[in-house]
């Protein structure tokens, strides 16, 4: 199963996004979407699984949920948007984590790119950066991978371009 990994948007949708999703069989938004459409346009696309972010309203809010806990191709999956980093998640996140034991918590926020093993909770720490032009980042980027038999392989950045005009 090939899935692309993109989070924070702000109601920014590029084009080559879904040139970089064309043969992921799933999209995964973590979170700070910003506006309905940007989220309708992925569903349309392809199954869609997102949660909601600290800048989302209403409607994006009552359309997903905060937290989701799924399992695919035998790899079980937490993912929301404000999460820390390894190993000092918030506590909120601690205890998703203590409860569900996933083996990849998925977040955004941060506008950083970063994977990184954490032996501590024998998971894989995943944000795939900032896609939308609102932020400091200087790169959008998202993340490719495949999950197979209880495995995650085949995981690439995808760099967007420039963020905008860098001030």
């Amino acid at each position: 199963m090939k899935i692309g990994l993109i989070s924070d948007t702000h109601s920014h949708l590029e084009d080559s996004v879904f040139t970089h999703f064309e043969d992921c069989d799933e999209i995964w938004h973590a979170g700070d979407i910003g506006t309905q459409s940007v989220l309708e346009k992925l569903e349309a696309f392809k199954p869609t699984r997102a949660v909601f972010g600290n800048i989302d309203g209403h409607e994006i809010r009552a359309a997903v949920p905060e937290d989701q806990v799924f399992e695919r191709e035998g790899v079980k999956i937490l993912m929301t948007h404000i999460a820390g980093k390894p190993p000092g998640y918030n506590a909120r996140v601690k205890k998703l984590i203590a409860a569900h034991q996933p083996d990849i918590l998925i977040c955004g926020h941060s506008h950083i790119l970063k994977v990184a093993p954490d032996k501590s909770n024998n998971l894989l720490f995943v944000n795939p950066g900032a896609a939308g032009i609102h932020g400091f980042h200087k790169i959008k980027t998202l993340l490719r991978m495949e999950l197979q038999e209880g495995k995650i392989s085949n995981m690439e950045v995808v760099e967007l371009g420039y963020r905008g005009k860098l001030t």
